[in-house]
């Protein structure tokens, strides 16, 4: 049964602007503390342990908990933008700009996301590793282009399988920076990789229950394409890829029109927008004489709350495919073994595939003779 394919308007290609000179950055400052230029990390064998980690700063949680995976007790990081926050408006506060200029290294997304922090981490990657880690990891092919102002859609986490490459860029960058981890480092890389594999595969298997008149994806703005790529849902936003413009009447209306002709059983809201776009087109389907639910909370550009299973990438995706599977009419599916460890770490309530059931579903068959 072939899957719904995702409806999206797209406007002619322009030339790419990813700063690919940001290796060469990463690549420059290195030499510079090899030939013994002023760099103001410690050296390994200097002072305690945690002195000699490397700092790094990430804009946004999904980069945060990617950096964290990867440099493990190597690296301190600090995310500038909590729960609940919205890149695509976030200006830096002072606090922000003193952990910025204190870094050892700042990784972002790029691609637009962090609109108001631009000429900001323009003027620091003059004097700094600056990463833009979606833009080096995802390749112009696999962009999803937009027709609203935005020559990309920035939100490549959506497509776990897309956001597998950010591993390798941050632990090529982080292996440069601190080459006495890179073996350490490159270990917690691959373990992590393999735990996305799975969680890929998991998210297929779960949006697969959903029946397909159903895969309707009504979200309060367009964070969700490459999500609805890479799984099988046609995906509707109220507001633009960037919260900065605002939905006006016809956007409500368009939306309206969509739920009541298709029996979109739910909407959805997001942690980081004000849900009003999205009550006010579930007031004005009621007006028609139609009901649609709100089939829960979603986080799109943000991670939830830290020290919760929601404050990771994983439980990111988890929540959303639990919330969004289960609201359109399916049922997920029980976790990989491969995610046992993190679901066991951080409480998660969702049972967890066995082993052996695991390894004889991929087994091949064998024939008797």
């Amino acid at each position: 049964m072939s899957e719904p394919p995702v409806v999206r308007q797209e406007k002619p290609q322009r030339p790419s602007r990813a700063p690919i000179w940001v290796g060469l950055a990463v690549l420059a400052w290195v030499i510079l503390m090899m030939t013994g230029l002023p760099f103001n990390r410690p050296s390994p064998n200097s002072g305690t342990a945690n002195a000699a980690r490397l700092t790094a700063v990430a804009t946004v949680g999904m980069i945060g908990d990617v950096v964290q995976q990867v440099g493990g007790t190597c690296v301190a990081v600090t995310t500038l933008m909590g729960p609940g926050v919205d890149p695509h408006v976030y200006r830096a506060s002072a606090t922000d700009a003193r952990e910025l200029q204190a870094a050892d290294v700042i990784f972002y997304a790029g691609l637009s996301l962090e609109g108001q922090l631009s000429e900001v981490l323009e003027r620091l990657s003059e004097r700094r590793p600056t990463v833009a880690v979606s833009e080096l990891a995802v390749p112009e092919d696999l962009r999803v282009r937009t027709d609203d102002g935005y020559s990309v859609d920035p939100h490549v986490w959506m497509d776990v399988s897309l956001w597998a490459r950010t591993v390798d860029v941050v632990r090529e960058t982080l292996s440069l920076l601190a080459p006495e981890c890179a073996t350490a480092m490159g270990a917690r890389a691959a373990s992590y990789r393999e735990q996305l594999a799975a969680l890929d595969q998991w998210v297929r298997d779960s949006a697969a229950s959903v029946p397909p008149e159903q895969r309707i994806l009504v979200t309060a703005h367009d964070a969700f394409y490459y999500y609805g790529r890479a799984y099988g849902f046609e995906v509707h936003g109220i507001q633009g890829i960037s919260t900065e413009a605002e939905a006006g009447l016809a956007d409500i209306r368009a939306v309206t029109d969509l739920v009541v002709e298709r029996e979109v059983p739910a909407l959805f809201v997001e942690t980081s927008i004000n849900p009003r776009n999205i009550e006010a087109v579930q007031a004005a389907v009621r007006a028609r004489g139609r009901e649609v639910a709100i089939g829960g909370e979603l986080f799109s550009d943000a991670l939830g709350a830290a020290g919760t299973w929601q404050g990771t990438y994983i439980g990111m995706l988890v929540h959303n495919t639990k919330t969004i599977v289960e609201a359109l009419g399916g049922r997920v599916a029980p976790l990989p073994p491969a995610l046992r460890e993190w679901a066991e770490r951080w409480q998660v309530p969702l049972p967890v595939e066995q082993a052996e059931r695991s390894a004889q579903a991929a087994a091949p068959a064998v024939e008797e003779g």
